[in-house]
């Protein structure tokens, strides 16, 4: 009796322990499932090999006076960095807000207007406030900022959604204080009944820093990609002709922004629904 207890024990540890190794093994291949999934995103989606990425616009609302932005900061770094998604041309877009400037440390890329465009989309999802980091997938699917695994899931599905051409070009002369541009966009989508549409031209800096000396990040340094430097309206689509829009302008380059790193983005949205209709980029120099 003493030999069959002794061997149900045995029996016992045995498969105690391989259910132990089987569960260790279960949570390393989570954590590798974990890992590929932010480099090999969707990897057998169609066109991941054909070169053609539909153009993705990433809305990160920001500051450098939140303790849980630059997590989500780096989410958008990596995502500009790595390009991810099959099929998806990620834009970043970095709106450094300013209701953050008051506790100890004014962000010296925030904005009051970037502020009130977050109370917009705030409005627009219905939205009784706003909260950092968050961040905005072609303007209808918000998240926060810092969830890598949403951010790609939601992409994937973006990139799949109808959108128009945008063209942008350098015009043949050139102002001193400056670039001109010619934008052209075709193939819009149909815009949802009743509802307005308009074109922004955005002006993004990357690879900018900051040591940043008070507030809830006080001591670190913060890095940054697709700082929005400009934001304004083109103009309104209401008048395009079969899904057309063309229009120049002058974008002024300011002091201390580094040439070499500032890129022009351009998209069509829509003003009630805030879907993104078409949207293109350029290298201003």
């Amino acid at each position: 009796m003493k030999k069959l207890f002794t061997g149900l024990v045995v029996v016992i540890v045995l498969a105690m322990f391989a259910v132990a190794i089987n569960a260790l093994n279960g949570q390393k291949n989570q954590k590798q499932d974990a890992t590929l999934r932010f480099g090999e995103a969707n990897s057998d989606a169609p066109g991941r090999d054909s070169g053609k990425r539909a153009p993705v616009v990433v809305e990160l609302f920001t500051s450098e006076g939140c303790s849980s932005c630059p997590s989500a900061d780096a989410v958008l770094a990596k995502l500009e960095r790595e390009q991810p998604v099959a099929g998806a041309e990620i834009i970043p877009l970095a709106l450094h807000v300013d209701y953050w400037n008051y506790l100890g440390w004014s962000d010296p890329f925030s904005s009051k207007d970037f502020s009130v465009r977050q109370s917009e989309y705030a409005n627009a999802y219905g939205k009784d406030g706003v909260y950092t980091p968050q961040m905005i997938v072609d303007g209808v699917k918000e998240f926060p900022g810092g969830n890598s695994r949403l951010a790609l899931d939601t992409i994937a599905k973006a990139a799949l959604a109808p959108k128009g051409n945008v063209q942008i070009t350098r015009a043949g002369s050139q102002p001193a204080e400056g670039v001109r541009l010619g934008v052209h966009i075709e193939n819009l989508p149909k815009p949802l009944d009743g509802d307005e549409s308009f074109v922004l031209l955005v002006v993004t800096e990357s690879n900018l820093s900051t040591n940043v000396a008070r507030g809830e990040n006080a001591g670190r340094k913060l890095s940054h990609v697709g700082v929005v430097r400009r934001l304004t309206t083109l103009g309104g689509l209401a008048g395009a002709r079969d899904g057309k829009f063309d229009a120049e302008t002058v974008v002024p380059v300011e002091k201390g922004w580094r040439r070499e790193n500032l890129r022009a983005v351009v998209f069509a949205q829509e003003r009630g629904s805030r879907r993104v209709l078409a949207a293109g980029t350029l290298k201003l120099f």
